[in-house]
């Protein structure tokens, strides 16, 4: 009983590592990636590239978790929101967390060589880009920025996955999602601001400072614009104005609501809801195809 107690455990313990029980990273990464599968294919996509790129999001939103952690494991220890995690917290030793990294990235490359050159070529780079993330907060004050980087990539393999050239509207996705990265990780940044001064980490959050709200008001703004661009020159319906511009405003404003005292629950509030922009976002565009 005592070693299935022990095999629980450690699944258990590995599925934190991995934010297996916080899903809103998977989702916030899913819902570009299915942006750009529906623009590149200007409808369903294939049911073999849809699975792939699902499987393939969730194996590289834990496997980046991993690598996030086991670079900051000197950190993590002394902010509120990260030492019980089970790296710091030594309830998963660096070995094991290197064994389940090696397995996650192996799942990633098998599935990614169902694609082209160009398509392997781009996830190699996103995987570089991953390792260097973590180390951004340190020197730098826009870690943010890379991780929109991050995020947005898949739409560029979405285009690139059924030999679709990367066009205007491709970028035009991987500029919002990259601005809608930058807003809701600043969010949650505040969450953690005061720790992060303290230890001596930078941010867009710390950055920001006093400007915090009105800053993420306008990447909000240009986030809308660019949105509405992408309407205009795709030549969307109605429905795409109604759910996706107009309800993503309303999400925006909901947001300015909870993060004005700075609260951190509150703001963690604002930053849970960026689930429901991509979710509208994609609804907008996939009913433009029926």
């Amino acid at each position: 009983m005592s070693n299935r107690l022990f095999f629980i455990k450690k699944c258990y313990n590995l599925a934190q590592l991995m934010r297996i029980n916080q899903p809103i990273g998977f989702f916030l990464l899913l819902w570009p990636t299915l942006w750009g599968l529906w623009l590149s294919y200007k409808g369903i996509p294939e049911k073999v590239v849809l699975i792939v790129f699902i499987i393939g999001a969730l194996c590289m939103r834990s496997a980046g978790c991993i690598i996030n952690d086991y670079i900051d494991y000197d950190i993590d220890s002394h902010v509120q929101r990260t030492k019980a995690r089970p790296l710091p917290a030594g309830m998963i030793r660096k070995k094991e967390a290197l064994v389940v990294l090696t397995m996650l990235l192996f799942i990633a490359f098998i599935l990614v060589l169902n694609f082209n050159f160009i398509t392997i070529f781009l996830s190699v780079v996103a995987l570089i880009l991953s390792w260097i993330y973590p180390y951004l907060k340190r020197y730098t004050y826009f870690p943010q920025v890379m991780l929109g980087i991050l995020f947005s990539w898949p739409i560029l393999m979405a285009f690139t996955a059924i030999n679709n050239p990367i066009n205007s509207t491709a970028w035009l996705l991987f500029l919002m999602n990259t601005v809608w990265t930058i807003v809701y990780d600043t969010q949650y940044a505040m969450i953690d601001r005061e720790d992060d001064i303290y230890v001596g980490i930078k941010s867009s959050a710390v950055l920001f400072g006093e400007m915090d709200k009105f800053l993420i008001g306008i990447l909000q703004l240009c986030i809308v614009f660019i949105l509405g661009i992408i309407g205009w020159k795709e030549r969307f319906t109605v429905v795409f104005y109604f759910f996706s511009l107009f309800g993503v405003i309303i999400l925006f404003m909901w947001q300015q609501i909870l993060i004005n005292k700075r609260e951190r629950i509150r703001c963690f509030q604002a930053f849970l809801s960026n689930n429901y922009v991509g979710m509208l976002i994609f609804i907008g565009i996939a009913s433009n195809f029926y």
